[in-house]
């Protein structure tokens, strides 16, 4: 045993088996984590070659206060982040407070009464449902009079692209795709999945605009969706591209005219690109986006360890250790809500920040279920720190995601399930 167990052994009283199972778990990953440092370096020098050939320097770490006008560090950043994900245009704002936010201003910018949005990938992530406003919400797509259309996974849960092609129709303006799987039991769909989705779509409908939630999947593989088709895609800087360091924001990247309809969404019409304060935002935006290469390969290495290690423990997750991955989620099938709540309450006991707090479900804005989450996190919120969560209903999945080092990672997965055996005996 390492000086490492040893340690945890003696100050957390963490049970003999417990480590056991931890050490076989990490011998057993060693292949893959090797594999991952290979899209580590591709990325990393993508990135690289992004601010380069922007010649970002000192000056451009700087913001600005007011409007904003002639923020050349804010432009710049925009234009690093095009170059990155082969986009037209991007568009990178501390204003964007969320995922779900790029998300909805790429949709409200983008359809207008009497256009219709088809989902491709079944249900969406449960925040987005209420933008869409499945349910009669204020201010939502529907209420605006955008017609939905929802297209259920197939059986074997892949993408339905027959149903998705003949479901479009000459209402249809936009087809939306959700890489990474939310709260579902289901994969993630790959790049070489959406790829062929788009495809499909864009063969027989080629004025259809195909729209990718890229949000968890930024740099898992060598590729993104803009290069394999996608018109447009966003994210959250609290998850991948911010490398745990952006403070805030979001981001959108694609084809110039839809960047545009969205920008003219999150100011107003007639002010668009060009406004827009960065005050301190800069400088932790360009150094998160520069290291993220490196923090989401030590996130995916630690998903890795979690399934190998709670499949060991003998629980259902998805996806296995060796299988492919295309985003930095890990989900484990827990099977009752007082293991949920042990699981979280492990992963918070390893946190930097508010270890000593215990988490409890609870209703959150934009959720149906009670949510349990864990997550003594830096930035508030952010996911691509170690954290977990998930909905408390049947069968009881939580979803493991981040973690900034694959040190700290191993540390919460040994804590998360050293609680679960508490409970178990």
């Amino acid at each position: 045993m390492s000086v490492f167990y040893e340690q945890l052994e003696r100050d957390y009283k963490i049970h003999k088996e417990t480590i056991k199972i931890m050490e076989e778990a990490y011998q057993l990953c060693q292949p893959h984590f090797e594999k991952i440092v290979e899209k580590v370096d591709l990325n990393q020098y993508k990135v690289l070659r992004a601010f380069q050939n922007n010649n970002i320097s000192d000056f451009h770490l700087n913001g600005s206060t007011g409007y904003g006008y002639g923020d050349q560090g804010r432009d710049s950043l925009e234009k690093v982040y095009a170059n990155v994900f082969r986009a037209e245009k991007a568009l990178v704002r501390s204003q964007i407070v969320s995922g779900t936010h790029a998300i909805a201003i790429a949709l409200m910018g983008n359809l207008k009464s009497g256009d219709e949005v088809v989902s491709a990938t079944g249900c969406p992530y449960d925040t987005l449902l209420k933008v869409i406003g499945v349910h009669g919400e204020d201010g939502s797509l529907i209420q605006s009079g955008v017609k939905y259309k929802e297209i259920p996974l197939t059986k074997e849960k892949g993408i339905d692209i027959n149903n998705v092609c003949s479901s479009i129709s000459d209402k249809t303006k936009m087809v939306i795709f959700q890489r990474s799987k939310g709260y579902a039991w289901r994969p993630s769909f790959s790049i070489e999945t959406l790829q062929s989705a788009i495809k499909a779509v864009k063969n027989k409908f080629p004025q259809v605009i195909c729209m990718v939630d890229n949000c968890y999947g930024e740099f898992v593989e060598e590729q993104e969706p803009i290069e394999v088709g996608a018109d447009i895609i966003a994210g959250s800087l609290i998850k991948n591209p911010g490398g745990g360091i952006a403070l805030t924001g979001g981001y959108l990247a694609g084809k110039e005219y839809l960047i545009e309809q969205v920008a003219l969404r999150l100011t107003a019409p007639g002010i668009g690109l060009d406004v827009g304060s960065s005050l301190n935002f800069n400088r932790p935006a360009y150094q998160g986006l520069f290291v993220a290469p490196h923090v989401v390969g030590e996130a995916l290495k630690g998903a890795i360890l979690a399934a190998k290690y709670f499949e060991l423990l003998e629980y259902p997750v998805l996806p296995l250790y060796n299988e492919s991955r295309t985003d930095i989620i890990q989900a484990i099938e827990l099977q009752s809500r007082k293991l949920m709540v042990a699981f979280c309450r492990g992963i918070q006991r390893a946190c930097p920040l508010d270890s000593n707090v215990s988490p409890e479900p609870a209703l959150l804005p934009g959720y149906t279920d009670e949510v349990i989450m864990a997550g003594g996190t830096f930035i508030q919120g952010s996911s691509i720190e170690l954290s977990a969560d998930g909905p408390i209903r049947p069968p009881y999945i939580i979803y493991i995601q981040g973690g900034m080092s694959l040190s700290h990672i191993k540390t919460g997965l040994i804590f998360a399930a050293e609680e679960i055996r508490k409970i178990k005996g």
